[in-house]
């Protein structure tokens, strides 16, 4: 299984949800040490970054190599009308590293 780590805004945007939605993001975010899910690489300016959809919200992810094994990094979480917008905004400041 790969291991999958959770950025403080990932923890925290899963909190915020109402019981139902953050069970079905808890369960993406589960799955995700799979590789199952509804997983998409991302292109133009978020080249290089996948996000997993969950509902009407989208979580955006790394792939890495750590010590040669695979680990998922999760960045970003938001509803899928501001996810992109607002991370492409924070990539161009430099206040998120892909």
């Amino acid at each position: 299984m790969t291991r999958v780590n959770l950025s403080t805004q990932v923890l925290g945007f899963c909190g915020s949800l109402a019981p139902e939605p953050r069970k079905k993001l808890r369960l993406a975010l589960r799955n995700l040490q799979k590789e199952a899910g509804d997983i998409k690489s991302l292109e133009g300016p978020l080249a290089g970054f996948h996000r997993v959809r969950s509902g009407s919200h989208r979580v955006v992810f790394v792939r890495r190599l750590r010590k040669g094994k695979p680990e998922i990094d999760c960045l970003f979480a938001e509803h899928r009308s501001l996810v992109y917008e607002i991370l492409t905004a924070a990539l161009a400041r430099g206040a998120l590293k892909g």
